[in-house]
């Protein structure tokens, strides 16, 4: 009866509703304004009901986790575990990407092509639905979209913030309506204000400390290259937005593997490989943006290296060695590694140098900001 009767009210409601009111941006100083969807443009009703959702355990199927559970506002929406867990206690092969500046992303995941934009009309309404059904591993364990339809439309409330963020439905509360949803909240987590921001954009030179300065002069130096992958304003190649000219769609074999010295990467996490079969693809992921870097350990595409510290030790030697047991090998030497990885030399002041700059880059009125906090507390 719930449920009719909030179908109901969701049709009356729409036969005359107005539309919901528009989203304000407020980007920070040079960013640029995202490329949206023609078919989901942003408002704030949306975004609201996408953050509602994006917190709710009711989309997991034994309704134990939420979106947020893998993708915690205080860690830069990643979750601080090396592999993330599903609502059934399933190990995940993969770290729990940070969803800040989605936005902007080409495609979503580590490294999937096909979810990407020019390939798909709505990646991120399409990706963020993925995790509810998916079955291989299971993350939110959703038996059916239908389950999760039917559970939020006996929510009286649900249907009035449905309405009001899709009006002129007949019938608003829908699984693609959910996605969308969840996708506009998502673009909203732009994070641009980090003390590297202040300083480079804002002007405010005392933004950041002499050590975080001369770890910009380094991260940006031909010598160490990192821009050579991380660059712009999200710190990443891997870039699109609304005045862009064209989109490309790059990913990198950083040597962190090199199975017998074929250049292969353990099973499943081979990268783009895993998708298109491309032997020159093995080992190839996604540069993620190095904003918030500092709160989102452990690193790489399956949370093997623990600190920033490593990390700068990976890429120094331009490519990982492990000795012993079944993943060892020479990642330096891995014949299909990117030549951007060529290795350095750093003193340990330069090193505390640079790890000084990537801790410039944490945004903490993001991370802080209740704008993305959880609406049921």
């Amino acid at each position: 009866m719930q449920v009719a009767a909030g179908a109901t009210a969701a049709a009356d409601a729409g036969a005359c509703a107005s539309p919901p009111a528009a989203f304000e941006w407020h980007l920070p100083p040079g960013f640029p304004t995202p490329l949206v969807p023609e078919a989901n443009p942003m408002s704030a009703a949306k975004v609201e009901l996408g953050r509602r959702l994006f917190y709710d355990k009711r989309l997991s199927g034994n309704q134990t986790q939420a979106c947020a559970s893998c993708h915690r506002q205080e860690l830069a929406f990643a979750d601080g575990r090396a592999t993330a867990l599903g609502s059934t206690g399933q190990a995940h092969p993969r770290n729990s990407m940070s969803l800040v500046n989605s936005a902007y992303a080409v495609s979503l995941t580590w490294a999937n092509p096909l979810y990407a934009m020019g390939v798909l009309p709505e990646p991120l309404e399409r990706q963020s639905q993925l995790p509810m059904y998916s079955d291989a591993p299971v993350e939110l364990g959703l038996e059916s979209q239908s389950q999760i339809e039917a559970r939020l439309r006996e929510d009286p409330d649900y249907v009035r913030w449905f309405t009001a963020a899709f009006p002129n439905q007949a019938e608003p509360v829908t699984a693609q309506n959910i996605g969308r949803a969840l996708a506009s909240f998502e673009r909203a987590l732009i994070s641009g204000r980090s003390a590297f921001d202040r300083y480079l954009y804002e002007g405010d030179a005392s933004a950041l400390s002499d050590a975080a300065r001369r770890g910009l002069v380094l991260f940006t130096s031909e010598r160490l290259h990192c821009t050579g992958c991380h660059s712009g304003f999200n710190l990443s190649d891997h870039v699109h937005y609304q005045a862009q000219d064209a989109i490309s769609l790059p990913y990198h074999n950083t040597g962190l593997y090199n199975l017998n010295a074929t250049g292969a990467y353990p099973e499943p996490n081979t990268g783009v490989y895993n998708v298109t079969e491309e032997p020159e693809d093995m080992g190839a992921f996604k540069a993620p943006t190095l904003r918030n870097i500092a709160v989102t350990a452990p690193y790489m595409h399956d949370g093997s290296i623990a600190t920033l510290s490593e990390v700068l030790d990976h890429y120094a030697a331009a490519g990982r060695t492990i000795k012993r047991g079944p993943t060892r090998g020479v990642g330096s030497q891995n014949p299909l590694k990117d030549p951007l990885v060529h290795g350095f030399t750093l003193s340990e002041t330069e090193r505390a140098d640079l790890l000084a700059f990537l801790d410039s880059l944490t945004d903490h009125e993001f991370l802080e900001d209740p704008a993305f906090s959880d609406p049921w507390q």
